[in-house]
């Protein structure tokens, strides 16, 4: 197909391209429809859960409400588009070859590094395990220079861990090499 032709698949006429599809059901967008509605009911019944104080106007429930129903919603209209039909259309700007099968073991070190960033952040801290992970991913995407994304993943883990965790006040454990820095704050 030429530039500028209108055929299959084109998206200047309204035709959308379809993915991967089981029956007539297109399996990716179905399941990203299901897990967004899980995790949308998921959120909405972890609100009830937080401590409430007694007296209290506005509790630290109202936001997180807002948020849950939101998702939840937009999850269940997205669904019911999916169920009636409706498809993606990748955007121009997208330089994905859809020929190309996912690349598995890719996502498999992204995901291990994501475990192990959960695994290690009560052991050595949160900065040096978000560094791990910053690092990590970078490598596992196709980072030249591992190093040079390591030492910027120790950087950006050091600002987020003093502005969040130290001048915020948020929970971020400073693991046994950085306690003496959350000792300043």
């Amino acid at each position: 197909m030429t530039i500028g032709s209108s055929g299959p698949g084109d998206v200047r006429t309204g035709e959308r391209r379809s993915a991967r599809v089981v029956g007539s059901l297109p399996v990716g967008e179905l399941a990203f429809a299901l897990v967004m509605v899980a995790l949308g009911v998921f959120a909405l019944v972890g609100v009830f859960a937080i401590h409430v104080p007694v007296g209290s106007q506005v509790g630290p429930t109202v936001f997180p409400i807002f948020v849950a129903v939101l998702l939840l919603g937009s999850a269940v209209v997205v669904l019911v588009g999916v169920l009636r039909g409706q498809r993606g259309v990748p955007e121009d700007g997208e330089d994905v070859d859809q020929s190309l099968p996912t690349d598995w073991i890719t996502l498999l070190k992204i995901v291990a590094f994501l475990v192990a960033h959960l695994l290690l952040i009560e052991a050595i801290g949160w900065a040096p395990a978000a560094a791990i992970l910053f690092g990590g991913v970078a490598w596992s995407l196709g980072a030249k220079r591992w190093w040079m994304a390591l030492l910027i993943g120790v950087v950006l883990a050091l600002v987020v861990q003093i502005v969040f965790g130290g001048l915020l006040g948020l929970s971020l454990p400073w693991g046994p090499a950085l306690g003496w820095l959350g000792r300043m704050f």
